[in-house]
């Protein structure tokens, strides 16, 4: 499978100017919340209180200490929408925010206040991280754990422990060997995903190729180790060699979800839909269904929905959100937002009978979160609210998104 040109621009669009983010206060009647990153020179984390019936109001942004950055596109110009060309930009986990600053090469932590999810509070200063361009990150409570990916020049992942003082030192980089820049010319040939298994004890990622140049991408798995001594309880470290495979079909792995209580992954592969992969004790991921979705620009995120037991996915160049079996990876709905006049979805999360995906707009569409409900089930999801975050001073350069959900 090859990428157009008119594929590979929809991926990446010229940067605007970004606006600084500013502070908004609400008080809210919920201790549920969205997040996402800003990723402006001033990286910030924008809050957003989720109300009754899932409904957004209000929110906050909070600087990071760290600077966002963006990837390159194939002219060489700074990409957004989709700056990071990956999933999981920050990761929510007891009661604190993770969040990757591709800029500064740096990982930050900031805690959630219990009482208003939109009040984040630094803890300790941004951490370096191992390797240039962190642009996923993935956290184990079981393990007290934070793991980066990163995927400029020097790429692949690197981990520290965490405690309520804050992060720990970075191990070493366990490379991936692409062949890279700083920042990295994308969306192809380029670290997508960190995620940890369903029990914890495995660290996954997925990383892309570039069918243009024959160029294959793979599904990596690494062990979780006992940590070292003088650690704590339940501190663990990652092995420092991975597994590697290249499931049959597959090429472009991108966004992906752990389907709860199996061996199993959804994942999307921008090449051409989404698949369901196994992975057997050894680490080795295998096709299990694949679906092309038509008409597609690059189908790149994926959350599943507790609610309807079934994935939806996004992409940036198509206004929509697709409903997917996690059997078969068949299509189950879709869900067109095109009214809304937004170029299209990148990051998304589930939560309740909700689903919350963003749009980062272009710069000169405003940067908005489409709310869709799924109580009705399984192909019944429909939009409930368009909610406008360019008030925030959110713009095109937006990306991740992780749900609180007490």
């Amino acid at each position: 499978m090859h990428f157009t040109t008119s594929q590979i621009l929809l991926l990446a669009a010229y940067l605007m100017p970004s606006v600084h983010s500013h502070p908004m206060n609400c008080s809210p009647q919920s201790s549920n919340a969205i997040f996402f990153l800003t990723n402006d020179q001033k990286n910030s984390v924008a809050a957003i209180p989720i109300g009754q019936g899932g409904m957004l109001s209000g929110g906050s942004v909070t600087a990071t200490g760290g600077a966002g950055s963006n990837s390159l596109d194939a002219a060489g110009k700074a990409a957004a929408p989709d700056p990071l060309i990956g999933q999981s930009a920050l990761a929510v986990a007891g009661g604190n925010v993770f969040a990757v600053n591709a800029g500064s090469n740096t990982l930050s932590m900031l805690a959630i206040d219990k009482q208003d999810p939109s009040k984040l509070t630094m803890v300790g200063q941004p951490m370096p991280v191992e390797g240039e361009f962190p642009n996923t990150v993935a956290v184990s409570m079981k393990h007290k754990l934070a793991c980066v990916g990163t995927t400029g020049a020097k790429n692949g992942v690197s981990c520290a422990t965490f405690s309520k003082q804050g992060l720990g030192k970075f191990d070493g980089l366990r490379s991936f060997g692409l062949k890279q820049t700083t920042p990295p010319v994308g969306p192809t040939n380029s670290v997508s995903q960190l995620f940890f298994s369903d029990d914890q004890n495995t660290l996954f990622a997925t990383v892309k190729g570039d069918p243009a140049v024959n160029n294959t991408g793979f599904f990596s798995t690494f062990k979780v180790q006992q940590g070292p001594a003088g650690m704590g309880k339940g501190a663990g470290s990652l092995a420092t060699q991975d597994t590697r495979s290249s499931p049959d079909g597959t090429a472009v792995l991108f966004g992906s979800a752990v389907i709860r209580g199996t061996s199993n992954v959804f994942v999307t592969d921008a090449s051409f839909g989404a698949a369901v992969l196994s992975v057997d004790a050894a680490g080795t991921a295998k096709l299990v269904a694949k679906q092309a979705i038509a008409d597609q620009a690059a189908t790149c995120w994926a959350t599943i929905s507790p609610a309807t037991g079934s994935a939806f996915v996004t992409d940036v160049g198509k206004n929509r959100v697709i409903e997917m079996s996690l059997t078969d990876a068949s299509i189950l709905g879709n869900t067109d937002l095109s009214a809304n006049g937004a170029p299209g979805l990148i990051d998304l999360a589930a939560a309740g009978t909700a689903i919350y995906a963003l749009s980062p707009g272009n710069g000169t569409t405003p940067s908005a979160i489409s709310v869709l409900d799924v109580s009705g089930g399984k192909g019944t999801a429909e939009l409930l609210q368009n909610f406008d975050v360019s008030s925030l001073g959110v713009g095109p350069n937006a990306q991740g998104m992780q749900v609180l959900r007490k």
